[in-house]
């Protein structure tokens, strides 16, 4: 008896062919020859480009703390009081010394998923921030966006770049690891048009973005 060749395999069959005969040098001469006429590097001072992407922040409803380096630790405290928060869950590549005393910490690699759907909030660093947009990308693949109620992420000054061109770019080192990409607190307006927070990830997003 014939064996039968199913849906999937005739459309995988037919890109693997496909891929066989296209010339790479072809391929990488159209890919050269794409028209980018949209803006690819910064056009505004630095200042107007942190104030840019407060100002995207705040339009997300995301709330901004600025601060400088010597007081990460003690806005963060801040933070998390004005929030009524006691225990949150961290990132493990985050800096140990921003962690003020007087809370509950728990590290995300000895936390279930059950306890980050029921934490108070979950706390973590960037890799890069676009002003354009109000994005802040995270490297890896982030429950922690996801399931917390509240999510607060420490950007520093040095991260903040103007254009997504200039955000793709620095991320080039992380081309083969899985990014998420965040633009203020989760919500939609599918529902009769009526925005609602916190339908796929955090309700509030808190942002301290560290000054040089």
């Amino acid at each position: 008896m014939p064996e039968t060749t199913t849906a999937r395999e005739t459309i995988l069959g037919r890109i693997r062919a496909t891929n066989n005969t296209v010339n790479t040098t072809t391929r990488a001469a159209d890919y050269q020859a794409i028209e980018r006429a949209y803006q690819q590097s910064a056009s505004m001072a630095r200042a107007a480009i942190l104030k840019t992407f407060v100002e995207r922040l705040h339009e997300y409803d995301a709330h901004v703390f600025e601060t400088n380096a010597d007081e990460v630790a003690a806005t963060i405290a801040e933070v998390l009081r004005s929030r009524n928060q006691k225990s949150t869950i961290v990132a493990e590549s985050f800096p140990q010394e921003f962690l003020p005393a007087g809370f509950s910490w728990r590290h995300e690699s000895s936390t279930t998923t059950e306890e980050l759907n029921t934490i108070e909030g979950a706390i973590s660093e960037c890799e890069v921030a676009i002003a354009h947009t109000g994005t802040i990308v995270l490297k890896g693949a982030r429950k922690l966006t996801l399931l917390p109620d509240r999510y607060l992420c420490v950007v520093y000054e040095r991260q903040v770049v103007e254009t997504v061109p200039e955000g793709m770019a620095a991320l080039q080192k992380y081309a083969a690891e899985p990014l998420t990409f965040i633009s203020g607190p989760s919500a939609t307006a599918d529902i009769e048009m009526t925005r609602i927070r916190g339908v796929h990830g955090p309700r509030f997003l808190d942002v301290v973005l560290v000054r040089n």
